[in-house]
């Protein structure tokens, strides 16, 4: 900000609109821009292995959540100095721009750090997201297989191969916006769905141990933002996020199938078994040829 202009910081110009208003288009903006905030509740699939989670839990959440944003709005707002909202609208990669119009010879920063960033991002998602497939197949909602973990470093390599596994399915589409809505949309419908739960649970069975306890104010709030957030979403992007819908969706028979359904025939518990078994094998011999490799 002090080696830049702050024309478009200042209200007169901030706000200047170059397109008519639309409830949807700016609920969209909010999905999208809130995909960057998005690592906030990963800590959560990893509460097992922290010590003491609920004094870290809370604590890492308060501590991270203010930072991360801090530093955000603030490269932002330095985005926006030496940037036009047309340029930032043009660019592909605004912070390699923002790197070549400021730091001259030194402009291969930029891309190096948003690299860093990215691996970084990507490592949180990958340590936390096959833990959540970890505990779904130790509860009987997965296949068994990727409830198994290493002998020795205690890593849930199945549930890892098969994470690396679907994120390659999710790179089948071209548009990254696309696969961001795909994603976000999910991803708020089930963060409703789980906030909603609380305060069921907590107007249903108050007197339930509660080592971490919140006001019910905060999950009201964050439901109204959060139908806010779909609704409009949906309204402006009804395909993409129909999309979307129904990739969730496709889970919904297999849940019957593997958790609902209680009285399977033994044929049903055989193939499943041998399955597993097959799965187990392709693993083992996956592993041995990386490490080989290695």
């Amino acid at each position: 900000v002090g080696i830049c202009e702050y024309y478009w910081l200042e209200p007169a110009n901030a706000f200047e609109p170059f397109q008519d208003y639309d409830v949807g288009l700016i609920a969209l903006a909010f999905l999208q821009g809130s995909f960057a905030y998005g690592g906030w509740n990963f800590l959560n699939y990893v509460t097992e292995e922290l010590v003491d989670p609920y004094v870290n839990l809370p604590r890492a959440i308060f501590i991270s959540i203010p930072l991360v944003t801090f530093v955000y709005v603030f490269a932002n707002i330095a985005y926006v100095t030496a940037m036009s909202p047309q340029e930032l609208l043009a660019s592909n990669a605004v912070a390699v721009t923002f790197g070549e119009k400021l730091l001259g010879v030194m402009s291969w920063i930029m891309p190096i750090s948003v690299a860093l960033s990215t691996f970084g991002g990507v490592n949180g998602s990958l340590f936390t997201s096959s833990r959540l497939f970890f505990a779904g197949a130790r509860e009987g909602h997965l296949p068994r297989l990727l409830a198994m973990i290493h002998v020795k470093r205690c890593t849930p390599i199945p549930a890892l191969l098969f994470t690396c596994i679907s994120t390659l399915l999710m790179l089948c589409t071209s548009d990254m916006y696309t696969l961001i809505n795909y994603v976000g949309f999910i991803n708020y419908l089930f963060y409703g769905v789980t906030v909603a739960g609380q305060i069921v649970l907590r107007v249903k069975q108050p007197d339930m141990h509660r080592p971490i306890k919140i006001s019910l104010v905060w999950p009201v709030i964050y439901l109204l933002f959060w139908a806010f957030l779909l609704i409009f979403s949906l309204y402006s992007e009804p395909v993409v996020c129909g999309i979307g819908l129904a990739i969730m969706l496709t889970g919904v028979p297999v849940y019957f199938l593997g958790v609902y359904w209680d009285n399977k025939p033994q044929c049903f518990d055989t193939f499943v078994g041998k399955l597993n078994t097959m799965m187990f094998k392709d693993v083992c011999s996956l592993t041995i040829t990386s490490l080989y490799y290695v």
